[in-house]
């Protein structure tokens, strides 16, 4: 699995904290900004990160704000991005088994690295239901296909 992970300046530190995870989860990364608590625009590194899973060039994506709001407003609107804004584990395992989320959010200025951390690892290690769930994706799907001609 290759994944990217993006950031803006609010995002830097919890960034910093859950790369580690990644490692230890044997997940490929690239990192695609920002680097420095400088301040800059969450859209362009929200769209770094879309496109890429959007056209399949990576498997999944890592996105960090503040509140995570705006990076998950960026990301969905890609074509085949389901972002999930996650502050806790069970929101972070629900988002993958029932919604085969493929973005995950995080809020920064929120939720602890050691929360980070857990939803990290749970988020990675839940892999998608299928089943009834299949169907409400493939309706999704439907929907973005005919708003997106």
């Amino acid at each position: 699995m290759k994944i990217v992970v993006g950031c803006d300046h609010a995002g830097v530190a919890l960034k910093n904290e859950i790369t580690p995870v990644l490692k230890e989860l044997n997940i490929a990364w690239e990192d695609v900004g920002t680097t420095t608590e400088e301040s800059v625009d969450y859209p362009d590194f929200g769209e770094r990160v879309s496109e890429l899973v959007s056209t399949g060039k990576v498997d999944r994506g890592i996105l960090i704000c503040g509140t995570g709001i705006g990076m998950s407003i960026v990301a969905n609107k890609f074509a085949g991005v389901r972002a999930a804004l996650c502050s806790e584990t069970y929101s972070a395992k629900m988002s993958r088994l029932h919604n085969d989320a493929n973005v995950l959010v995080l809020p920064g200025r929120i939720i602890n690295s050691q929360t980070a951390a857990e939803i990290v690892r749970v988020w990675f290690t839940t892999s998608f239901e299928g089943g009834r769930h299949q169907g409400r994706l493939n309706k999704i799907q439907a929907i973005e296909a005919r708003l997106c001609k």
